[in-house]
């Protein structure tokens, strides 16, 4: 008796496995804090040495507002980096003593980073046996924004920082005589405040854009 033929099989393992998507060597969220970390590091890098802004011996009261402001304005553009990390340094001390309003920021961040930044587009979010849109996802994260912001003493308290902070900038400011500051050729007085910051937040967007861009 003749054995029965044997029907061909392909072996579409092989086919399936090329089709798959190969995976990232280095997360997105590792490409951001990477970027993020390198710009404050060049932004710091150009910082005046801290000597010349506790310099006593440059420290008058000015005649008149006029001449207050113009103290301010020229003491900005020279120590603008240094002012920046100043109020920095403030904000964080002000959430350190507060470790309530720090760990809600945190969770607040953290949420936005891994639910919806760096969320791989292909995996859905479910919670209690329901799947989110991306959509959906964006709405909770903006209320949940909201009322951190505005609807808690987080915001408070991060505005009573920054107010605190920029009022000890235009004292120092306003009292640091300007006469032995000279400006770099490369950099005009008239750069701005944050302007260092660009470049971080650049670097921050471009390697955000990817994964913002696959949800819209």
């Amino acid at each position: 008796m003749a054995s029965p033929a044997t029907l061909p099989i392909s072996n579409q393992s092989a086919g399936g496995g090329s089709q798959s998507q190969p995976q990232i060597s280095t997360p997105a969220f590792r490409v951001f804090i990477s970027r993020l970390t390198s710009s404050v590091r060049h932004g710091l890098s150009q910082r005046r040495p801290w000597y010349e802004l506790v310099d006593r011996t440059s420290m008058a009261r000015p005649e008149n507002l006029t001449e207050a402001a113009s103290r301010i304005r020229r003491n900005f553009s020279y120590f603008k980096v240094n002012y920046v990390a100043f109020l920095a340094l403030v904000l964080a001390l002000s959430l350190v003593t507060h470790p309530f309003s720090l760990l809600v920021l945190l969770s607040l961040l953290a949420a936005w980073l891994f639910l919806y930044l760096f969320r791989p587009s292909d995996q859905p979010l479910v919670l209690f046996g329901r799947t989110f849109s991306d959509r959906e996802i964006l709405g909770l994260l903006v209320v949940m924004t909201i009322v951190v912001v505005f609807l808690t003493t987080v915001g408070s308290l991060l505005i009573s920082a920054l107010m605190i902070g920029l009022a000890l900038v235009c004292a120092h400011g306003a009292f640091r005589v300007p006469e032995d500051l000279f400006l770099d050729d490369q950099e005009p007085a008239n750069t701005g405040f944050l302007s260092f910051l660009g470049g971080a937040a650049s670097s921050a967007a471009a390697a955000a854009a990817p994964a913002v861009a696959a949800r819209v």
